[in-house]
């Protein structure tokens, strides 16, 4: 199936509304370190389309008579380097908007500004990852994801032309970027964002080995915390409670402090959550 219902973790802690998924793609171009995905998506890092894939989705949403909104996408940014040759979420986005669904567009891309034009007066909201503002810093977090800067411009041009804004802050990686939580917060707030997601990073043995060789130090300080006083949820090491429960209050103070809605992502500490958590209270 292309368009499948969103769920993947079957857990307590992920508290999205019924939703679709869909991704045109297979794999992602960023090589983000911190990746959930690369554990378990074959060929991760060498992102290809899904065969057929603008055919299929014409076929199944022909099936669907519940227009539950789509989220876009949640593994493999759709704004990723095959797009802009391929143009395969362009082409979705329209096929979806013409078949009156809502839809979620999760991106660390730039790229979405091409398609402003079939963005505009429909009803979408883009969420937009930014875990720091350092550009040396998501050199090597995320080393082929749009900069820091372009990811801030993105926000603030979709919030000027009335398209609503998420941001995720995520994940949030004690001695990395942690200290950048209020800033971060404030930038995004002031360049349009409407609502915050957060997250702590969780451990993976494939993300936890490329975060380790880019982050020595960091990572051997944060062995112990993850390793021996961690707690595994679903296959993941989370960093102790009391520690990803500061993490996230700091979050969310900062974004009451701007009149911003706010929810954790599958952290568990649903007193903090102000809003739903990914941000589909934003649809038009």
């Amino acid at each position: 199936m292309i368009i499948s219902n969103f769920d993947p973790w079957k857990s307590k802690l992920c508290t999205c509304p019924l939703k679709y998924s869909f991704s045109p793609y297979v794999g992602c171009s960023h090589g983000c370190l911190y990746c959930y995905a690369s554990s378990y998506i074959k060929n991760f890092n060498k992102p290809r389309a899904k065969k057929n894939v603008i055919r299929k989705l014409k076929e199944e949403i022909k099936k669907i008579k519940d227009k539950r909104y789509v989220s876009i996408a949640n593994s493999s940014d759709p704004y990723q380097e095959l797009e802009k040759k391929l143009k395969l979420t362009r082409e979705s986005i329209k096929i979806f908007l013409k078949n009156n669904f809502k839809i979620l567009i999760l991106t660390k891309s730039d790229l979405i500004l091409r398609d402003l034009d079939i963005l505009k007066n429909s009803s979408v909201v883009v969420s937009i990852t930014i875990t720091t503002l350092e550009n040396w810093k998501a050199k090597k977090l995320e080393p082929n994801a749009p900069s820091p800067e372009k990811r801030i411009e993105t926000l603030r041009i979709l919030s000027e032309n009335n398209i609503p804004t998420v941001v995720r802050i995520d994940p949030i990686i004690p001695l990395i970027n942690d200290c950048e939580i209020e800033e971060i917060v404030k930038t995004v707030a002031e360049n349009g964002a409407k609502h915050i997601v957060s997250s702590t990073y969780k451990v993976k043995k494939d993300n936890w080995e490329r975060m380790k060789n880019e982050f020595p130090e960091e990572m051997k300080k944060l062995e112990h915390f993850y390793f021996s006083r961690g707690e595994k949820i679903h296959g993941y090491l989370y960093l102790p409670k009391n520690i990803r429960y500061n993490l996230m209050r700091r979050v969310f103070e900062e974004a009451k402090k701007y009149g911003l809605s706010f929810s954790v992502c599958r952290e568990g500490f649903f007193e903090l959550n102000t809003s739903i958590c990914d941000g589909s209270h934003l649809f038009k």
